[in-house]
C-alpha cells in the first residue's frame, strides 16, 4: 500500500489524502476543505480506478481562471504516489 496527505496549491480544498493498493489501484480518497459535495463525488468516481487513467482524465482540468483544481491538484497527489516504494 502506498499513502500521501497532500497538501494543495492554488485551491479551496487545503489537503488531499489518498491510499493506492500495490497494483496502483485508489482505495481512498478524502479532501479536506473545498466543495464538499463535488469532492466527495470525484473521491468516490476514483476510487477503484487505476493512477494512470485518473491521471490521464483529470490532469489539466482548470478552475474557472485558477490554473489548477481539486481533479488537477488530486493528479499531483497521485504522481507523487507512483515514485514513492510501497510500504510492505
Amino acid at each position: 500500500m502506498k499513502h500521501t496527505q497532500y497538501m494543495t496549491q492554488g485551491t479551496c480544498s487545503k489537503v488531499i489524502d489518498v491510499t493506492v493498493d500495490d497494483n496502483d489501484v485508489i482505495q481512498q480518497v478524502f479532501f479536506v476543505g473545498g466543495c464538499n459535495g463535488n469532492l466527495q463525488g470525484i473521491s468516490r468516481l476514483v476510487t477503484g480506478q487505476k493512477i494512470d487513467d485518473v491521471i490521464q482524465r483529470l490532469n489539466g482540468i482548470r478552475c474557472g481562471a485558477k490554473p489548477t483544481s481539486c481533479p488537477d491538484q488530486l493528479c499531483r497527489a497521485l504522481e507523487q504516489l507512483k515514485r514513492e516504494p510501497s510500504l510492505a
